[in-house]
């Protein structure tokens, strides 16, 4: 294929596609517009109902919601209508909570369509790079335990243990762990913070398979035992991907505020100029 060719094959892909996204925006557009219902001879279009659906706390257009929908928007033109017929709309003090009604619709969309534009898959994986590279590693243990009432029962089991008792078993039999206790006293991987500072201590003070002598906590006495060590593995981005979106969504949307703030001539007309103090000499 020569290089003018393969250009004109580029051309004509881009004009391709060009024409799809045309024909779907158009496509929507009429959908958009499409009547559903006419109501003194005010016309309801369907896109109106996702309007109508959000006004009512969100959910489907369709199904047994629709008629719901249509009926919340036939209550609306008509109650609208009344009110404009008695020139309520007319009113100084109508007109101020429109405008201000419109001005916080055209803030939102704003907002929305910036939000939009930081959000790529670029900027989510460079926020999630950099934020790993500060990230300190952090020390998990996998350990087991027994909860006893006692120090005295502490000490029992201790002994069971040393002549080679099943750790997995007496939890079983005498934890007053029920949560652990029924799988042999696992508490799975956990960091430092996570336990009370007597029973984290102790834990991590462990070498793996080391047992403690007992360890009294605001809970009772534990016999420990630690399974494993390991530095917390870091999550996924695909596991954080949707948290890292909203915040980038979330500063675009602040950075922008700040951003008109910064360019903005601000003045304020209830409170006294403030005059410059003259400097001493």
């Amino acid at each position: 294929m020569t290089v003018s060719s393969r250009a004109l094959m580029r051309t004509a892909l881009g004009v391709a596609l060009a024409g799809a996204v045309f024909t779907v925006s158009f496509a929507q557009a009429q959908t958009a517009d499409k009547p559903v219902a006419r109501i003194q001879g005010i016309t309801i279009t369907e896109g109106d109902l996702p309007l109508a659906a959000e006004d009512l706390g969100g959910g489907p257009t369709d199904g047994q919601n629709r008629e719901q929908l249509i009926s919340y928007l036939g209550d609306l033109a008509l109650g609208a209508k009344a009110a404009a017929d008695a020139k309520i709309g007319d009113t100084p003090e109508f007109k101020r909570k429109l405008e201000h009604t419109r001005k916080k619709l055209l803030l939102e969309e704003f907002l929305t369509i910036e939000a939009k534009k930081a959000v790529t898959p670029d900027a989510i994986k460079k926020l999630y790079d950099e934020t790993v590279k500060t990230l300190p590693p952090e020390q998990e243990v996998r350990a087991r335990h027994i909860l006893l009432e006692t120090e005295d029962e502490a000490k029992d089991v201790v002994e069971k243990l040393k002549k080679g008792g099943d750790f997995a078993k007496i939890a079983a039999e005498l934890s007053k762990d029920p949560g652990s206790g029924q799988i042999g006293g696992d508490l799975g991987f956990f960091a430092k913070e996570r336990m009370v500072p007597e029973f984290a201590d102790a834990a991590f003070k462990l070498e793996v398979g080391g047992l403690s002598a007992p360890v009294k906590s605001q809970f009772g006495w534990h016999v420990i035992k630690v399974d494993e060590k390991r530095t917390k593995p870091l999550p996924p981005l695909e596991e954080v991907r949707d948290q890292i979106a909203q915040y980038l969504e979330r500063k675009a949307q602040q950075d922008t505020i700040i951003g008109l703030r910064a360019q903005a001539k601000i003045e304020r007309l209830d409170q006294p100029e403030k005059k410059e103090e003259p400097k001493k000499p």
